[in-house]
């Protein structure tokens, strides 16, 4: 417990005074640099968390949260009425993939093509979102959909022809050939993700297969899950009913990316945390001084019976709230910055006409920020255990100050 003379005492002691000039600007410069500290390792959490979710969501809303890959026989309609992969799923949609060769004018770029019936197509999460420029319901068999920075790079629209060469080769008189068709646009979709949009088109399931010599049975099964956050649990379900097929999931393509997202997530948080333990010990200078001050203090206090556990308390206490109090003020500004983050970065990038962050290298086109109350109680939590820790040692200091000498020439 804190008795009255504790508390009156403590405040006093926080209390600026003209003569305290030094010891002042030592506290002030304590209080911004906790604050500022704490209020960096937010900004830098909720925009690296903000990164991971929006990165995720459009990984999954592009990509299947499972595949099924056949081996050597293919996907059984008895493996499709499976009671437990239809209580699991919400879509089973059928697809063909190959690598192929765009060709417009003097530009050639490698592609990856995706095969889909007319009627699955429509299934897909970015033609139901309608991020879509076009026919959104035609896939028929000569049209192609392109992704909107793929139209960009090939100066491309809605109507517009492109040619596709095939490494699969055509047998003819004078040897084997690439094959090459000619496609018209009928959409440009818009993924979010700059990288997809300029690699990945769509085009008819049959149209896919003739193209690249494909076999029907070597069809790939998407299932799209009713729960896709429970991917591992999900996948390892559908891995039971398909047991001779190869299964992976949308983390599995990912991995790597998302593991290195965690490892900077986590050296961000110890290298910024160094900002609050150079600021924490500003604190024991500010309280050192304090006590070499309160000298005659301490000694007046001891010398009416004033116990040490008491002094302890007073110098412990003050060290305590300024870490405190900085620490909630550096929540405040964390979360302030936080949510008003990318217009910061639009009024930056406005003024001083630069891009602050580009589109083509972190593959989405405004910053993310998701504030998480877990990562903000972790963070305050360290920084009041810091203030406390730098705290313990003036003050036990303070206590064992010898009165008669405190006294001696006063």
């Amino acid at each position: 417990m804190i008795s009255v003379l504790e508390k009156e005492i403590t405040l006093r002691y926080l209390k600026t005074r003209k003569k305290d000039g030094f010891l002042n600007i030592i506290s002030i410069f304590s209080f911004i640099g906790i604050s500022l500290g704490v209020a960096v390792l937010i900004i830098v959490m909720s925009v690296m968390n903000g990164f991971r979710t929006e990165l995720i969501n459009k990984i999954v809303g592009f990509n299947a949260h499972v595949t099924v890959k056949p081996y050597e026989s293919p996907i059984s309609l008895e493996q499709l009425d499976n009671e437990n992969l239809k209580l699991i799923s919400e879509e089973l949609i059928l697809s063909n993939t190959g690598e192929a060769i765009v060709i417009s004018k003097d530009y050639t770029k490698g592609l990856i093509l995706r095969g889909y019936s007319s009627e699955n197509f429509l299934k897909l999460d970015v033609v139901k979102k309608g991020n879509l420029i076009g026919k959104s319901n035609q896939l028929s068999k000569n049209s192609i959909s392109i992704g909107k920075e793929l139209s960009f790079n090939l100066d491309l629209g809605v109507g517009d022809k492109v040619s596709i060469m095939s490494p699969v080769g055509i047998e003819t008189i004078i040897g084997s050939l690439p094959r090459q068709e000619t496609f018209i646009i009928s959409s440009i979709f818009d993924s979010g993700l700059a990288d997809f949009d300029a690699n990945i088109a769509f085009i008819n399931l049959n149209t896919l297969e003739n193209f690249f010599n494909l076999k029907k049975e070597k069809r790939n099964l998407e299932i799209y899950l009713n729960k896709p956050s429970n991917i591992e649990e999900e996948k390892n379900k559908i891995q039971k009913i398909f047991k001779n097929e190869f299964v992976y999931s949308w983390a599995d393509m990912n991995g790597s990316l998302f593991s290195a997202l965690k490892v900077e997530r986590n050296v961000m948080f110890i290298i910024l945390s160094l900002i609050i333990i150079v600021a924490a010990f500003n604190i024991i200078s500010g309280l050192t001084i304090l006590v070499k001050n309160k000298t005659r203090d301490i000694a007046i206090l001891k010398s009416i019976g004033v116990l040490n556990k008491s002094i302890v308390k007073i110098f412990f206490l003050v060290g305590v709230i300024i870490g405190t109090t900085a620490t909630f003020f550096g929540i405040f500004l964390g979360v302030i910055f936080s949510l008003y983050i990318e217009n910061l970065r639009e009024f930056l990038s406005s003024t001083f006409n630069i891009s602050l962050f580009p589109e083509e290298i972190y593959f989405l086109s405004t910053m993310p920020s998701e504030i998480n109350p877990t990562s903000i109680f972790i963070i305050s939590l360290c920084s009041i255990f810091i203030t406390i820790i730098v705290s313990i040692f003036p003050a036990i200091k303070a206590s064992k100050l010898d009165p008669v000498k405190g006294l001696k020439y006063e």
